[in-house]
């Protein structure tokens, strides 16, 4: 979502007459797009700005901004300009695209700018928002923004107000012209993708749509909802051959106490339905999660039930992170568990989903793969690397003209969660 975002403010200032700057100290403009989903990325974003004090202070003509979740945060843009006075721009997640009429004031007029705008007046969404992509052979698709669903950790409805679903035209439309510039995988995005709904028009429906398209093309999705993904998508991904059978489905725990303090409105046993559902009618099917740890007052009852589950489940791979208070959510409020017992766990659970990555990676040696070249090895010389379908990196022996393009390649080693094989034309 926030690389999607990136390449949106790229836009913007290559539209106004920048381009992009690979040495930061030859930069005129610095934009920080900020995330403050944890507190250890908040924290990192304000020491990058405090490094680049140096740089304004040698070069007063220097524009700086600073965007995104972090400063939609109420308070937070005022504090930013009390800290950091350098700071020309300070913008929120409700008036991103306003970044280049700022800049272009500064470069006039040397005034700051700083507009925030409350979540709840969210403004339409806008679609005329220039894009500098920068993800190869993939291209982001934003078929909505926001989210209603206020888990008690997660600060995201505060910062990007409530669920807003683009036009299923101009979604479509969108799609359409990125695959007649060249590329060969698409990826739908959304808080909680399942939950799309614009005037009847569903996410299956959506599905349903770029799945016509003329073409040979991969279509990803992300995020899904425990609570909303059905059996209607399943049974799409099942009839149609360019949506990849790779299915990201964050759990977040395995303990319906956690699940029901976190504000999830699942259970397990409703996780573990899903998941029969999804071994059963696609059996080659990647499942990938969200997994926290050290969720207030969680147990070593509650932990065990999240271990249980991994077990279980068997995941292809998973995003094992700590809980952390994020100011403003009620999870922050409640007793919080101390930092050795959040490193034990987390230890521990990261060793359990590396060993089941590692297993899962075996099973492929000697398959035969289809790939989508995304980019040459920079490890390795002479090697290039891509996905297979369900999500699973692979390595082999080739040049950059294969980017972008599909090959099938024989599985001969795997190592942890990468595989590596040779070409089967």
């Amino acid at each position: 979502m926030n690389v999607h975002e990136s390449e949106k403010l790229a836009g913007i200032m290559e539209k106004i007459g920048y381009s992009a700057c690979s040495e930061v100290e030859k930069a005129d403009l610095i934009v920080f797009n900020t995330c403050c989903i944890r507190d250890t990325a908040e924290k990192k974003i304000l020491g990058n700005i405090g490094d680049i004090k140096h740089l304004k202070k040698g070069k007063p003509s220097l524009i700086v901004a600073v965007v995104g979740c972090m400063t939609q945060q109420e308070g937070i843009g005022e504090s930013l300009k009390e800290k950091f006075p350098f700071i020309n721009v300070i913008l929120g997640t409700s008036n991103i695209s306003e970044l280049g009429e700022a800049v272009k004031e500064i470069e006039s007029k040397r005034k700051k700018t700083y507009k925030n705008i409350p979540t709840d007046q969210m403004p339409d969404i806008e679609e005329d928002v220039p894009v500098y992509r920068t993800s190869g052979t993939n291209a982001w698709v934003n078929i909505m923004y926001g989210c209603n669903n206020f888990c008690t950790y997660c600060i995201v409805p505060h910062v990007r107000g409530r669920e807003r679903s683009r036009r299923p035209d101009v979604i479509l439309d969108e799609v359409k012209s990125l695959l007649d510039e060249g590329y060969k995988e698409i990826t739908l995005l959304g808080q909680n993708v399942d939950s799309y709904n614009y005037e009847g028009v569903k996410f299956k429906d959506i599905l349903e749509g770029v799945t016509k398209i003329d073409g040979k093309f991969r279509l990803r999705f992300m995020t899904s909802h425990p609570k909303d993904f059905d059996s209607e998508v399943i049974d799409i991904i099942r009839s149609c051959d360019n949506i990849c059978n790779n299915v990201h489905l964050p759990v977040q725990s395995g303990s319906n106490r956690v699940l029901k303090l976190m504000n999830r409105k699942y259970t397990r046993e409703k996780y573990f339905d899903i998941i029969s559902e999804i071994r059963e009618k696609l059996p080659e099917c990647g499942i990938t999660s969200d997994i926290m740890v050290g969720f207030p007052t969680e147990t070593d009852e509650d932990f065990a039930d999240t271990l249980d589950l991994v077990k279980k489940v068997r995941f292809s791979n998973a995003f094992t992170f700590v809980y952390s208070p994020r100011k403003g959510t009620p999870a922050a409020a409640m007793e919080q568990l101390p930092a050795a017992v959040k490193k034990q766990r987390i230890t521990e659970l990261v060793n359990l989903q590396n060993a089941i990555t590692k297993e899962l990676s075996e099973e492929y040696i000697g398959k035969v793969e289809e790939i989508l070249v995304e980019d040459v090895n920079l490890k390795k010389a002479g090697y290039v690397m891509g996905r297979t379908e369900s999500g699973r990196l692979v390595n082999f022996k080739g040049g950059d003209d294969l980017v972008g393009q599909f090959v099938n390649v024989k599985i001969n080693t795997s190592k942890s969660a990468a595989l590596w094989g040779e070409r089967n034309d």
